[in-house]
């Protein structure tokens, strides 16, 4: 009886594990059709996130085994056509039918393949697709963002950048060949507004972190050049989120003659900024409005107009501080922590205009004039009166106390008054012509442009300090303003500008190119006539069974100066200043390799840069004040590696390493040691030099890293990961020489990252005539999650002095975790 019970459970787990293991399963069938609707056979049925597939037959037909139960996609592809994915969740053994109509691939595929290729020959140049520039999870967002990845970032709230050593005045920044540039006046990353740069209407990004062409201007560390995309057809985007907004329309109209493409945008960081160590009162709103118009006059010439219009307004009314710092020495530990009270508020106003005009002809098939002008407009204001009352000290974090948090062992106790009434307007008139020659192996390219730079400024401002009642630096009988600065200035400089360079062919067969070019500069403020030859060559050897491209520069770039150069720490404008010059060397290697079945590149390139008549700074947040003066030299060296790759098919990531050093020797800058004796009093002193110090931008080391993926079995579902490292930083103490460029700022540590779901796929053929959304392309939806590490990254320091006149430096921190939420559609 007992045997016959085992048998017959034996028999029950046995069935139940065949009824188990056997696979749910369903059919899709269907046909393939291009776009005017004719079969097309041996087109590719795939499951995604499997190796093996079928094809479709002559009438092109398919019928394929797929899952049940469970979400699949399936993927078709054909030579010549785009690739379509369809996302599918069907029972078991339901049988759904279809119907697949595949594009035609564009002639834009082919510009993309010889922009890579020109991406490896020329020294400095990187390639961005701006579509990653939609989707990187960072709080600014946009092609800045992705900028960071491969030069670093220590402020994840502004979209300027330091490269190789410079700041963020040595930046050129073209559109549609239109120089644009940037508020002036910004002091605090938390002022700006939105990026000049629209994602949703680029379409190229050429980004050269140094040894660019003679063509490009007169700066001395990068150059991004962006193109805006001519519609062929009409579309457009909108998109919403917890800090930006903004809508795209672009087409033709006239036979195809005239395009359009014009982008609105509206921004608040109040989220981000509400979250900060100054607890009050935010409100920032920055919003734009940006166009871009083309018409065809005939089949050689062709008229080209764009305008922007960018506002931006801050509001802060602040109301309490808290900071706090923790101290470790041989003699005692303390946690330090500085609170604030705060009166008074801040309004800033910041607005800029753009309006340029190109006519460009085609005279000969190798030959294209293109002639320019534009009027840039900068309007500035910005005004501020706050109370700050302080009291400092030891912070107790003992929780089990009544005092938690507060201030128990006070060390200092005053007050300070910041105050400014700042306005600033700058008008820059362009006119430029352009040539371009092709002659077979020599591409000869030539510029002349005339450009009339009016500022008018009114600059008053000044900062008060008291300490246990004294006016700080303490003087008996009168009271002393910091940093104090009274001037009204006005500036009127007409620059000629000019440059010629030619592109040879030296060797076919090894693909031998040299790239040589002369540019010249002069002014009529202080006469200084530059001249700046550039040379570049790159070479793949045909011999070679590597994918290999080696690339070298060098070159003289020069800075002349402009306004925030020319001011001078007391307000005054230095209009003898002489242009920051350098000469520049690179070189390195582009290598091409498959790991598996996926592309992978890496290049490498090393740079040196010695610079002389250099105009020393200090930089606090994104604040730059100059010397004002020409007594600096300085150096920066480095080398770079970038790996691009796919770690899964069509979702690029990359890894960017840097090592870097800048160093720089002021003239005249002299200080004292002395000899103390047994009381402390100095008995003896020795004059030093000051000698090479960190500069500002100095960091030995960054990492950059931006990675794409998706499920295995279905690419509607993405994530994005944006990392960031980079060492500690420099940061000054002012009025020291001796001690120049001694606070450290600690390393900077970010990750954010992004989900991404596609809520509407660009079939329409499945959407019925009266559905709201039966002309989108696609609806995606994104979360974000910005710093999820919650790391409190420094950015400044705020000097404060004890009762015994010690001064302690107190952090200012960025922003920490936060959530953001975005949907986006295109249409």
């Amino acid at each position: 009886m007992r045997i016959r019970l085992l048998f017959l459970l034996l028999a029950a787990f046995l069935s139940f594990q065949s009824s188990f293991g056997q696979k749910k399963t369903a059919y899709v069938s269907g046909k393939v059709l291009d776009e005017n609707e004719n079969p097309l056979a041996n087109v590719s049925v795939m499951i995604l996130g499997r190796q093996s597939g079928f094809v479709t037959t002559d009438s092109g037909s398919f019928r394929i085994k797929v899952p049940a139960e469970k979400a699949f996609a399936l993927v078709f592809s054909f030579t010549g056509y785009k690739t379509e994915q369809r996302n599918f969740f069907l029972n078991e053994n339901e049988q759904e039918q279809t119907i697949i109509r595949l594009e035609k691939k564009t002639q834009e595929l082919k510009e993309v393949t010889v922009t890579d290729q020109r991406s490896r020959r020329e020294a400095g140049l990187i390639k961005i697709n701006p579509k990653d520039a939609i989707n990187i999870p960072a709080p600014i967002g946009g092609v800045e963002s992705l900028i960071k990845i491969f030069v670093g970032s220590n402020n994840e709230l502004t979209s300027q950048y330091s490269v190789r050593g410079g700041n963020y005045d040595e930046n050129l920044v073209y559109v549609n060949d239109f120089e644009v540039f940037r508020p002036y006046l910004v002091s605090n990353a938390q002022q700006e507004g939105l990026s000049f740069i629209n994602p949703e209407m680029t379409k190229n990004v050429s980004f050269y972190n140094g040894g660019f062409q003679a063509k490009y201007g007169d700066k001395m560390s990068s150059v991004l050049d962006i193109q805006y995309n001519k519609p062929k057809k009409f579309g457009g985007s909108a998109y919403v989120g917890l800090l930006e907004q903004g809508i795209h329309v672009e087409g033709t109209a006239a036979k195809n003659r005239f395009t359009y493409s014009i982008g609105m945008r509206n921004r608040t960081n109040q989220s981000l900024l509400s979250s900060q160590e100054t607890v009050g009162t935010y409100s920032p709103s920055s919003s734009d409005i940006q166009a871009l118009l083309t018409y065809q006059l005939n089949e050689k010439n062709q008229l080209e107009l764009m305008g922007t219009l960018s506002k931006t307004k801050f509001f802060l009314a602040p109301q309490s501080e808290q900071l706090t710092a923790s101290v470790f020495s041989p003699y005692f530990t303390a946690n330090l922590g500085l609170n604030v009270g705060f009166e008074g508020e801040e309004k800033d106003a910041y607005q800029t205009n753009m309006l340029g005009l190109s006519f460009t002809q085609q005279i000969k098939k190798n030959l294209r004039l293109k002639w320019m002008a534009s009027r840039f407009g900068d309007d500035e204001s910005e005004s501020y009166d706050i109370l700050g009352n302080y009291i400092f000290g030891d912070r107790s974090f003992d929780k089990t106390s009544a005092s938690f948090g507060q201030i128990i062992k006070p060390l200092g106790a005053g007050i300070y008054q910041d105050y400014a009434r700042n306005q600033l307007d700058i008008a820059v008139w362009n006119a430029t012509h352009k040539g371009y020659l092709d002659i077979g192996k020599h591409f000869i390219q030539w510029g002349l442009s005339v450009e009339e730079q009016v500022v008018n400024n009114k600059l008053h401002s000044w900062t008060y300090q008291d300490s246990a009642g004294y006016s700080l630096p303490y003087t008996p009988g009168s009271i002393n303003l910091n940093n104090y600065v009274n001037a009204i200035g006005s500036l009127n400089i007409t620059r000629f500008t000019g440059f010629v360079q030619d592109n040879m062919l030296l060797d076919k067969t090894n693909d031998l190119i040299l790239q040589a070019g002369l540019r010249y500069n002069y002014n009529n403020l202080n006469h200084e006539f530059l001249v700046s030859p550039r040379l570049g060559v790159s070479w793949k050897p045909a011999q070679s069974q590597k994918d290999m491209v080696y690339r070298a520069a060098i070159g003289i770039y020069d800075q002349p100066p402009f306004f925030r150069e020319m001011v001078k720490p007391d307000g005054t404008l230095n209009k003898g200043l002489l242009a920051q010059k350098s000469w520049q060397a690179s070189a390195g290697f582009d290598y091409n390799f498959k790991m598996g079945e996926r592309p992978f590149r890496i290049a490498t390139e090393a740079y040196y840069k010695g610079m002389w008549d250099v105009d020393p700074y200090d930089i606090n947040n994104v604040h730059i004040q100059y010397f004002g003066t020409n007594n600096a030299k300085a150096y920066a060296a480095g080398i770079e590696t970038r790996l691009f790759g796919e770690l899964v098919k069509d979702a690029e990531s990359w890894i960017s390493i840097g090592f870097m050093r800048t160093r720089e020797k002021i003239a005249d800058q002299f200080y004292y040691n002395y000899t103390l004796d047994t009381l402390n009093h100095p008995i003896d002193s020795v004059k030093m030099q000051q000698g090479w110090v960190r500069r500002p931008s100095d960091r030995l080391f960054t990492l950059g890293m931006f990675i794409q993926d998706y499920l295995a079995t279905n690419k509607n579902l993405k994530f994005y990961m944006n990392l960031l490292y980079g060492s500690n930083m420099p940061f000054n103490i002012p009025g020291s020489v001796k001690y120049r460029n001694a606070l450290t700022i600690p390393p900077y540590i970010r990750v954010d990252v992004g989900f991404s779901a596609l809520l509407l796929d660009a079939e329409k053929s499945n959407r019925r005539s009266h559905s709201p959304f039966r002309n989108f392309q696609n609806i995606w939806a994104s979360f974000e999650v910005f710093n999820l590490i919650d790391r409190a990254n420094t950015i400044s320091y705020l000097l404060i002095k004890d009762f015994s006149n010690t001064t302690y430096a107190m952090p200012q921190r960025l922003t920490p975790r936060l959530l953001n939420l975005k949907l986006v559609a295109r249409f």
